[in-house]
């Protein structure tokens, strides 16, 4: 957390775009925005700790999928999937930038009860249509492929192997930083502490250090703080901080082929990671919204709840070593656990990128390039994210997405 000491003051006491929040989803949008020669204003990024130790960003799992429920979910994580295989090009093709690697080895869900089976069926039609590879496999299917699955209790999976997995995100966000800064951005070290709306409109912003910062549009990119930037311009979002658990495990018996990420009916998750294994899960039983700087770990999850259903679904997995432990905050959307993206009904120069509630990295390209469309053009262009749209959020109406994890 910043300090009064280290606090850094803007180079200008106006601005057409102040981002608030720097982490994965500020920087896409700054990085977008600055690299679109339709954009000449001035943009400033004001985030509270450029280490961003405790971000979402910073304890990111960085999963990709194509499983989703709504079209809409699933175009935005078809242009992830492209944005990362040629993310050099992308960058302008400059040598310096590496070249991460998607690893495509896919999502399998299991279900263990013929409803969730009606659901996956559902779902798959709505991906294939939207030229995901998904497929719904039989027990027999799901055995013959990966053999070191217990699958007993198992009714069907859903399994896709097109650009669904994993990818190094942390390499993406470094270099939408570098490349934003490159291009004029100005991003400082300091705190949004007020908003000043006038009607309908927001006209400054009051920073920690003590200027007072006029504003064109505000984006609203403060991760699990989103609710209380907007509670600073008299709007409420119903974002909150849940805490998620990453493990880091060695096997006595590693798999003799990579392992998808694995959705148990349990709730666990584990995929392969490199020479090791990852494994994911909710706290055991309540959800409760936690303190944003509380990163606590309860060790009875590993030995209560994710250890016994990996080696339940997963018997190779009896004997394995624990190597790291960390907790990681979801900006969990209460209402429907999707993205609030772009502007206030009302507000209209306040714009929301808030509460991906899990789904951040693998959406951030698709809503960084929106949001940076709507700051320059009033619109959504490439693809429209108004679903997504706080709209819903003043109705108290959800869009549904039934693949939540």
């Amino acid at each position: 957390m910043s300090t009064n000491s280290t606090l850094e003051t803007p180079q200008h006491n106006t601005y057409d775009v102040i981002i608030v929040g720097g982490a994965m989803l500020g920087s896409s949008t700054a990085w977008f925005l600055s690299n679109n020669s339709d954009f000449d204003g001035r943009a400033l990024v004001v985030e509270m700790d450029p280490t961003y130790e405790n971000s979402a960003t910073a304890r990111t799992n960085s999963c990709m999928r194509q499983q989703f429920s709504t079209e809409i979910n699933i175009r935005i994580s078809q242009f992830a999937a492209e944005f990362v295989k040629n993310f050099r090009t992308y960058m302008g093709g400059d040598p310096d930038v590496p070249e991460p690697i998607l690893q495509s080895y896919g999502y399998m869900y299991l279900a263990d009860d013929p409803d969730f089976v009606a659901t996956l069926e559902e779902c798959q039609k709505i991906q294939a249509a939207n030229g995901a590879g998904t497929k719904i496999m039989t027990p027999e299917q799901i055995k013959a492929d990966y053999p070191f699955y217990n699958v007993e209790d198992i009714v069907a999976g859903s399994h896709n192997l097109k650009d669904e997995g994993y990818f190094d995100g942390n390499t993406l966000f470094d270099w939408w930083k570098r490349k934003a800064r490159r291009n004029g951005v100005e991003y400082i070290r300091n705190e949004v502490v007020a908003i000043e709306r006038v009607g309908d409109r927001i006209e400054s912003i009051t920073l920690k250090s003590g200027e007072k910062i006029g504003v064109g549009q505000l984006v609203n990119a403060s991760g699990t703080r989103g609710a209380v930037t907007a509670k600073m311009a008299g709007i409420d979002i119903p974002i909150e901080p849940r805490r998620r658990y990453t493990f880091i495990f060695d096997a006595a018996e590693p798999l003799d082929r990579d392992l998808p990420l694995t959705i148990d009916p349990s709730g666990v998750h584990v995929r392969t990671d490199g020479q090791y294994y990852l494994a994911g899960c909710p706290p055991i039983g309540d959800d409760p919204a936690v303190g944003f700087d509380d990163f606590d770990i309860d060790h009875s999850v590993w030995e209560e709840k994710a250890w016994p259903a990996i080696a339940n679904r997963i018997p190779a997995f009896e004997r394995i070593k624990l190597t790291n432990t960390w907790v990681g905050h979801y900006d969990f959307n209460t209402l429907d656990q999707n993205a609030i993206v772009g502007p206030h009904t009302e507000v209209g120069n306040f714009l929301f990128i808030n509460g991906l509630s899990g789904h951040g990295f693998q959406q951030s390209p698709a809503l960084g390039r929106g949001t940076a469309e709507y700051l320059t053009y009033g619109e959504f262009r490439e693809l429209d994210l108004s679903p997504l749209g706080y709209a819903r959020i003043a109705k108290s109406e959800p869009f549904i997405e039934k693949a939540i994890i």
